[in-house]
């Protein structure tokens, strides 16, 4: 049997009946569609988005920004769900490649559906078109393929019928997933055709809990009988295995210490006996240390970034070995590990089973226990430095921590807010912190925050962001009011890059640049720039409250949490109040050749560290 379709009405036909199947929990893979209609896609898929009303659509104001919040839908559903965004051609189709290298680096599922030029070409040059001399063969959208995992440009109705289960298998792929772009040309997008039933019908995908190989396991289990110092290093995949249970029993079994990436923050809560906090760059000096002794890594769920080795410096002891579980066989063999490439739960579960009546020994496990007492104080003393206005960074993530309930949900991006919310955050459950970290995109926060309470809504979702990252996208404050999804926005505002600003002076540098100063005698030296926060965040909808110190904090939270839509707190921070690093380094190059002397002795100190990188193999 066939069904007479436009290409877009195939597409979104198709879309609404994929489900996703884990461990006999079956659900919808697309929760809906993001959006701004334009030439390129209005009568194709707008038309076809509003024939067939199967996926909810949602109007966002800025293209880079819906694909943030799909990113982020993903990652709040542990990549069990995804987003569909759709773009005119041209300028709103470039707009999501940001996005999309977010996806893809992070390793979350998005569908993009970029609108596209004409593929009979005989109106060439159309609106918004980029013409090449050298081939017709070309568009902006060509601009993708770098940054998704699967592209593909749909130049015949026809081709959907092989294109799209290929985005699917890379979309629910906990190997392959990332970005999937779908180019459209616009007259291609409204073509009819007879495609078959049977390919817009429901269609289930197994998401397999892939076992690692049986010999490589009991070699795992043999190094870490033999281990002394033994220490596990849980990043992303924890969280999206739904692995938290089964590390958490392994470690309490096996008194295994546990420290985290950004990506893996939560997969055990803080007050876990076994869990060291942050590791890397931006990591607790207990983790860090740690990691620097031990004869033995195991790595899961990791990628093994640069802010988790310390730039291949965290990792000292000259017998150290690896262990890498992850379902990625590229992310398992790194470090020349050991690599069991399978699901982290199934993985750490059959680790613990054959692993019966190991420990570690108890001078090690005291070690644990020691750091873990002494890390605690050390945050009380952060968060309490500074009480005068403005306030410390520090004291502003205690209250609010504070004030949060378990259930609740921090979202943040980039900024000097990462590495000490990585630091100092006591995360409770799973999920509860929302760290985009992949890409460490400004502007991430908001839109992110979105995507989180659009997969959440029934809880609260606290968004932490700077007044650097506010200003280059704050306008999904309206899609919030719009949809009547209620942020809790706490907005930082320290006047310009407090966190580029460290790292400039770190490097012998004064900040040129970082600062939101007006320009006086040719330089950024003038008063600080006088931008009313709360006004602007008011102007978009939603209910707005200025803080000075923490007590006004704790009341305006509390303010906000009764009101029914998004707020925006805004309470200015002293920038030059900042959480120390511990026990770390990170590779940022200094000038080789330099005028200023305070360039030359960071550069002696930068050489000094290299000293520390190594190479495994």
């Amino acid at each position: 049997m066939k069904r007479r379709l436009t290409v877009a009405q195939c597409i979104i036909r198709f879309l609404q009946n994929q489900y996703v199947e884990r461990d006999g929990r079956q659900t919808p893979f697309f929760a809906g569609c993001f959006g701004i209609f334009g030439h390129g896609n209005v009568a194709g898929i707008g038309q076809a988005l509003e024939q067939d009303s199967g996926l909810q659509y949602s109007l966002f104001r800025n293209e880079q920004a819906m694909v943030h919040a799909a990113v982020a839908f993903a990652k709040a559903t542990f990549r069990m769900k995804a987003m569909v965004c759709t773009t005119s051609i041209g300028p709103g189709a470039t707009n999501m490649v940001t996005g999309a290298a977010l996806a893809t680096i992070n390793r979350l599922p998005v569908l993009l559906l970029p609108g596209d030029i004409f593929a009979r070409r005989n109106v060439a040059p159309v609106l918004q078109q980029l013409e090449s001399p050298a081939t017709p063969d070309i568009s902006v959208n060509d601009c993708f393929k770098p940054v998704s995992r699967y592209w593909d440009r749909i130049q015949r109705p026809e081709q959907l019928i092989t294109s799209l289960p290929e985005a699917l298998r890379v979309l629910t792929s906990p190997t392959e997933t990332g970005a999937v772009t779908l180019s459209l040309p616009q007259d291609v997008q409204s073509e009819a055709f007879d495609f078959p039933e049977e390919f817009v019908q429901k269609r289930v995908w197994s998401i397999p809990r892939g076992r690692c190989d049986q010999e490589l396991l009991r070699r795992a289990v043999t190094w870490i009988r033999s281990a002394t110092k033994p220490l596990v290093v849980a990043g992303g995949g924890v969280l999206y295995s739904e692995a938290s249970e089964a590390l958490s029993d392994f470690a309490k079994a096996t008194w295994i210490p546990v420290c985290e990436t950004q990506a893996g923050k939560g997969s055990l809560p803080y007050d876990h006996p076994q869990n060291l906090g942050a590791v890397g760059v931006t990591g607790t000096p207990g983790a860090n240390v740690m990691a620097r002794q031990a004869d033995l890594i195991i790595g899961v769920g990791t990628r093994y970034s640069d802010f988790t080795t310390a730039s291949k410096t965290a990792f000292q002891n000259p017998a150290v070995r690896f262990i890498n579980v992850n379902v990625c066989e590229f992310d398992a063999g790194k470090h020349a590990a050991l690599a069991l490439t399978g699901d982290a739960r199934a993985t750490i579960q059959e680790l613990r089973q054959a692993l019966t009546a190991y420990k570690t020994e108890e001078s090690y496990q005291g070690s644990i226990s020691s750091f873990r007492a002494r890390w605690e104080e050390e945050v009380d003393r952060i968060e309490g430095l500074r009480k005068e206005p403005p306030i410390a960074q520090a004291e502003v993530i205690g209250v609010v921590n504070n004030f949060m309930e378990p259930s609740d949900i921090l979202v943040c991006a980039a900024g000097s807010l990462p590495g000490d919310l990585h630091k100092l955050w006591r995360t409770r459950q799973p999920g509860g912190y929302h760290m985009e970290y992949g890409y460490s995109c400004m502007g991430y926060e908001i839109a992110g925050g979105l995507g989180a309470k659009m997969a959440h809504p029934h809880r609260e979702v606290y968004v932490l962001v700077g007044d650097g990252s506010y200003l280059m996208m704050a306008q999904e404050i309206v899609t919030a009011v719009q949809e009547g999804l209620k942020l809790n926005i706490v907005l930082l505002d320290n006047h310009g890059f407090s966190s580029i600003g460290a790292l400039s002076r770190s490097c012998g540098n004064e900040g040129m640049g970082t600062e939101y100063r007006h320009r006086s005698n040719g330089k950024y030296e003038g008063d600080v720039l006088p931008v009313d926060f709360a006004a602007n965040a008011a102007s978009l909808g939603a209910w707005t409250a200025r803080a000075r110190t923490g007590e006004d904090l704790k009341a305006a939270l509390n303010a906000a949490r009764k009101q029914p839509r998004t707020s925006v707190v805004v309470i200015e921070t002293a920038s030059e109040q900042s959480v120390p690093s511990y026990e770390s380094w990170w590779d940022v190059p200094v000038a080789e050749v330099s005028e200023p002397g305070s360039v030359r002795v960071a550069r002696q100190k930068y050489e000094e560290a290299r000293k520390k990188q190594r190479y495994f193999f």
